[in-house]
């Protein structure tokens, strides 16, 4: 989501601190006191037995080494391990406004470049969305390269299959993917789709904060539905059977894609607006018509999605959408390190199964929406080939 104060990264180039991104980070990714009942005996057994994914962390915007174990934000590899993760989508940010609101956004400012240059980036990626999303891919994939094969990069049914396998011998290894949050890291050219493809993202929103050449955002000024250049990108999303993403997307976006789209599509992290009423959430008729074409629904994990500062509130959302549309329509959508304070971190999951099951959720629709249900669509969704 990245709602909180970006701007304060600029102080690192006004007084030549380099440690100012770290500090912004740990102000803005913080998690909140644990409250409510520990996770019993009976309850850390069956979430260890769960095959659990997240669609929704943008942890590689704070140029984190993921391997080591920290205390800083939400997400590194050991806690994912430790949360008995299978598999995290990481999201990549390009650009965000100043004073970003719920409501609305322009486009004029940006928040990205003066982290990105606080950050020591290349120089390539000061003024270059597109290169800042590639650059951020080529993070994932060396950091995972250098896991000594506990950390894997999916793309393709095939690395997918073959990651399910390997986990079956080893429940300790850890699978990521790579999304986008927002198109306008084309920089308004479809040929940049290629690049970002062969930079192994799988899935992108066509909007963020702002309206985009490609469609309205829920929180831009125009918040219109696609463009003529967005339903071009629609269709090429789809011929790359790359999955399209709704989150942040406006209800005109919404209604314009599901009308035209040919796959089921995510909502990568959000929440509802019978649990949660403001409008970054969903409304009824927006899941019902989402979960009729075959998508799946993120739940969030951070209070403007759920209304609330515990795993309670994360377990009340999740149970209204399973009973609205199904529990094979729902899964997790943490928004982990996105500039949120959340419940928990990524170790902090077999608190949210004790919630779950708290609050009357089923064994089965458990497993379904901590995981399988991610599992299962990515299996039927994601390219062929071998990526």
């Amino acid at each position: 989501m990245i709602i909180g104060t970006l701007a304060a990264a600029s102080l690192a180039l006004a007084g030549g601190f380099l440690s100012a991104p770290v500090l912004v980070d740990e102000h803005l990714n913080r998690v909140h006191a644990p409250s409510g009942k520990a996770p019993s005996a009976a309850t850390l057994a069956l979430h260890q037995s769960l095959w659990i994914a997240d669609l929704h962390a943008d942890s590689l915007l704070w140029q984190r080494k993921l391997a080591r174990d920290s205390q800083r934000g939400h997400v590194d590899f050991p806690r994912l391990q430790r949360g008995n993760v299978a598999l995290q989508a990481f999201s990549v940010v390009t650009k965000t406004p100043r004073k970003m609101n719920i409501e609305r956004n322009d486009s004029d400012t940006d928040n990205i470049t003066a982290l990105v240059v606080a950050q020591g980036l290349p120089p390539a990626t000061w003024n270059s969305l597109l290169a800042r999303a590639t650059y951020q891919a080529a993070e994932l994939q060396q950091q995972a390269a250098g896991s000594h094969g506990k950390v894997r990069v999916i793309g393709s049914r095939a690395q997918l299959r073959s990651f399910l396998a390997a986990r079956e011998q080893d429940p300790g290894l850890l699978a990521g993917w790579l999304t986008l949050e927002g198109a306008h890291a084309l920089e308004g050219k479809l040929d940049n789709l290629d690049t970002l493809y062969r930079a192994g993202f799988r899935m992108a929103a066509p909007t963020h904060f702002f309206d985009t050449e490609l469609s309205g955002s829920q929180h831009g000024m125009k918040k219109g539905g696609l463009t003529p250049l967005g339903k071009q990108w629609l269709r090429a999303m789809e011929q790359r059977k790359m999955i399209i993403d709704l989150a942040h997307a406006s209800p005109a976006t919404i209604d314009d894609v599901l009308s035209l789209a040919k796959r089921p599509v995510m909502v990568s992290h959000t929440g509802v607006r019978g649990t949660c009423a403001n409008g970054r959430n969903l409304s009824d008729a927006q899941l019902k018509r989402i979960a009729a074409q075959g998508g799946l629904v993120g739940i969030g994990f951070w209070n403007t999605a759920v209304c609330g500062k515990d795993v309670a509130s994360i377990a009340r959302a999740i149970k209204y959408t399973v009973n609205l549309i199904g529990a094979e329509h729902v899964a997790y959508g943490s928004d982990f390190d996105g500039a949120v304070t959340t419940a928990i971190d990524a170790a902090g999951l077999p608190r949210l199964t004790q919630a779950l099951l708290d609050a009357g959720l089923s064994e089965a629709q458990i497993r379904r929406v901590a995981g399988e249900n991610v599992r299962d669509f990515l299996l039927k969704n994601l390219p062929d080939d071998d990526a």
